[in-house]
């Protein structure tokens, strides 16, 4: 149950207070652009099966390899890509924390 609520608390909870917090001028387009950043779920249809409740998904989903996940942190040093990086990079976060409490 703990791993549940950190993860999809990371992946929803997270973009929505980030949001909030650090964009007072366009609250709503930054929460959901943060909010999108779990569209890169998206590589998930790519396995077999499609959900396995005990894999981490990084390093096994294209959109979650470190290669992947680097150009997510270059997305992030740059002003125009900046908010998707940190969607993506939150998103990575969310993910690592899953991998951190599978049994």
């Amino acid at each position: 149950m703990l791993r549940f609520l950190v993860h999809y608390g990371i992946h929803f909870l997270v973009p929505v207070l980030v949001g909030f917090y650090f964009f007072k001028d366009n609250r709503l387009k930054a929460i959901l652009i943060l909010l999108a950043g779990i569209v890169i779920d998206v590589d998930h249809l790519l396995a077999t099966p499609i959900f396995e409740a005990n894999r981490c998904s990084i390093g096994f989903h294209p959109l979650h390899s470190y290669w992947a996940i680097g150009l997510y942190v270059v997305l992030f040093f740059f002003m125009k890509t900046r908010l998707v990086g940190l969607a993506l990079l939150i998103h990575i976060v969310a993910d690592i924390s899953d991998c951190f409490l599978m049994p």
